[in-house]
């Protein structure tokens, strides 16, 4: 049995040693963080089980890896340790109970808490305040030399300022690639078609470790401090928190997420706050760490091989994790696209078990070269839908390409894709069931026709019964065909006659969002009623004088004309005129009309009914101006979810506060319509 087991501890080192190369010297990880920490908490358990198998040299004794030769090697004068890991509050307690029993005394401990941000550790050396080395974590021992790549990070000071500042001072951080700044440099990538970065951390360390600096000089990197290694000729609190705070005042940039907790109570309190704050961060975050606040505890615990005794860090469920690509669907939507869904082996990733993701279109298959079998990394991050990252790896035995259809897998009409879209999309129109559908949904929604219990449940069974093709089918209908229907009954069946009855009488904007016209939103629809006043006027409009509509550019003009020129979607709009269907006469009105005119409005937080962009479409089109910032001069703030700064400032300036019912409510009595 003992040669099994060591003959297991082996493999995992093999492993262990191969992923921190790729990690630290290539920043090319072929494991997500949450397997090799698995993998690591593993092999330290085993070596723990088996003291006598236990090397100096395994990576649970280590950090890191070696320095790459093409750069110049830097010793630390005080080593760069890493950070032991806890995963649970039962880990926490544990961890307390360990400082403790070391120093042989209850305490009521505090702690400096602060995000464990996602990039490359590196330490900076301040001589007289002045920038002369920057260095690598490395293996701990030894760093690599990037002091003229480090200079051209905007935001670390070449000169420290203020009082008191040390003759020698060494400076511990991290510098991570902001997430904005990621994904801008990725979208700018895949449209020069050169690469792109897997994360942000991968971003910055790939980034910092450039040979030329000029690369890294056009790479939007960023620091944050977060310790000191050494200091000469100079005095530094005696509390962590409070040392941190003298960085900051010398010029040298802190999270502001770092703060000051008591026990165990106050670490649990903070990781739940920093959790939920997360996805709201401008950086990206894998956990938390708990530092012992009071200096002289700190050197009074000391440290193992590769980690302090007095900090740790609290890892987050992960984002990332690896799975198997079983097979892919290719899904029909509202408007004909054609999306291929990845069908995934389950697996347990951002706190929920995913087992399907989006593909996109056929030009992310491409991008990605994936193929049915592949073992591929998947990412869950803000509570969206979850994506794959890259092909983790390929077994070409046993993998499939991906084989995009070239007929329609519901109704089999050609799939047509238009140059420069990269969205294919089926031609079947309203006469693809899987179309029809969505397009009923969509026609009988609150901001469209507004139908009163026509749900997409029910939507769904008067496709699939066969008693609507179309949404002019719905005013054909009467109760004793809904009746048989799952959960209708004779009341619901007619009720929602009823409705159906009563939705007839509209407003025209509203009928031409319900037609569901390609990028043709609320804002647009009021924005084309309001121009030509009358339906006919919309139809025969050519590109040109739709390009004079507010909000309406080529490719939108282009969308309706399009729309408007298929027979078969004139078709469906006589006969839902024919069913009834009216609006009152529209009066052309000046915008000096709206009671709205020159009112400053100011949208804050999530709004849940209208997207923030459609609301300010929507207040523009009724001449409201719609503001970035709080100001006296501010009429109306609309706070939606999770409002911020913003909303308190309205609230201290005693300005009118909406919620996004009381917006709608407006916009629906000022709308010119």
């Amino acid at each position: 049995m003992s040669k099994l087991i060591a003959q297991q501890i082996t493999r995992l080192r093999h492993e262990i040693e191969k992923y921190n190369q790729q990690y630290y010297q290539l920043d090319a990880p072929s494991v997500t963080d949450a397997e090799y920490d698995r993998k690591l908490r593993q092999l330290r358990a085993l070596e723990e089980e088996n003291p006598q198998l236990a090397l100096a040299t395994s990576p649970t004794q280590t950090v890191g890896s070696q320095v790459l030769s093409s750069f110049n090697k830097i010793n630390h004068e005080v080593p760069m340790l890493s950070l032991d890991n806890v995963f649970s509050t039962d880990d926490i307690l544990d961890f307390i109970e360990r400082i403790n029993n070391r120093l042989k005394r209850s305490l009521a401990l505090s702690f400096c808490v602060e995000p464990k941000l996602d990039g490359l550790a590196i330490s900076l050396l301040y001589e007289k305040g002045h920038l002369v080395r920057a260095a690598t974590r490395g293996d701990g021992a030894v760093g690599e030399d990037v002091t003229l790549n480090v200079k051209t990070i905007k935001n670390i000071p070449h000169q420290l300022t203020g009082k008191n500042i040390p003759l020698r001072l060494e400076v511990r951080g991290e510098v991570v690639m902001p997430i904005a700044d990621f994904q801008q440099y990725n979208q700018q990538a895949l449209a020069n078609d050169t690469k792109a970065f897997v994360n942000p951390r991968n971003a910055a360390a790939g980034s910092l470790r450039q040979l030329d600096s000029s690369i890294t000089a056009t790479r939007p990197l960023a620091f944050y401090s977060y310790g000191i290694g050494i200091i000469e000729q100079g005095e530094l609190a005696n509390s962590h928190y409070q040392r941190l705070q003298q960085l900051k005042s010398w010029g040298l940039p802190l999270s502001e997420e770092v703060q000051l907790k008591e026990g165990a109570e106050g670490c649990f309190e903070y990781y739940q706050y920093l959790l939920e704050k997360r996805n709201t961060l401008d950086y990206e975050i894998d956990g938390i760490v708990y530092k012992i606040d009071d200096i002289a505890l700190q050197e009074e615990l000391g440290f193992v091989a590769r980690a302090p005794r007095w900090a740790t860090a609290h890892k987050f469920p992960a984002q990332e994790e690896q799975t198997d690509l079983l097979d892919v669907e290719f899904q029909v939507g509202r408007t004909g696209a054609i999306t291929p869904v990845a069908i995934l082996k389950p697996v347990f990733v951002g706190g929920v078990t995913v087992s399907r993701a989006s593909l996109h279109n056929a030009d992310e298959i491409q991008r990605l070269n994936i193929k049915i079998g592949d073992t591929v990394i998947i990412r869950r991050a803000a509570d969206v839908i979850p994506q794959i990252v890259k092909v983790q790896a390929s077994n070409n035995a046993v993998s499939k390409a991906i084989i995009f259809p070239s007929l329609c897998p519901v109704c089999q009409s050609d799939i047509e894709r238009i140059e420069d879209e990269a969205i294919a999309r089926c031609t079947g129109g309203l006469y693809c069931a899987a179309q029809r559908k969505e397009a009923i949904k969509y026609f009988s929604s609150r901001k469209a026709m507004n139908i009163d219990g026509l749900g997409e449940k029910v939507a769904e069974q008067l496709v699939d019964a066969e008693l609507i093709n179309t949404p002019a089918d719905l005013f054909k209908l009467n109760a004793e065909q809904l009746i048989p229907l799952e959960r209708m009954g004779a009341k619901k069946a007619e009720n929602l006659i009823s409705a159906i009855e009563q939705s007839k009488q509209t407003q025209i904007a509203k009928f031409i969002l319900a037609l569901g016209i390609r990028e043709v939103g609320e804002a647009t629809a009021k924005n084309l009623a309001n121009y030509f006043l009358t339906l006919p006027a919309i139809q025969e409009a050519s590109t040109e004088t739709l390009l004079k509509v507010d909000d309406i550019g080529e490719i939108v003009a282009q969308h309706i004309r399009r729309f408007f020129k298929q027979a078969h979607n004139q078709e469906v709009i006589q006969k839902l005129l024919d069913a009834g269907i009216s609006w009152p006469e529209l009066q052309r009105k000046s915008q000096t009309e709206s009671p709205l005119k020159d009112k400053i409005f100011v949208l804050t937080g999530s709004l849940v009914k209208m997207g923030r962009a459609e609301a300010k479409q929507a207040l523009e089109s009724l001449g409201a101006k719609v503001s970035g910032s709080v100001s006296k001069k501010t009429d109306y703030v609309v706070a939606g979810e999770s409002a911020g700064s913003k909303l308190k400032k309205a609230q201290d300036l005693n300005l009118e506060i909406l919620n996004e019912d009381d917006l709608l409510t407006l916009l629906s009595n000022n709308e010119s319509l």
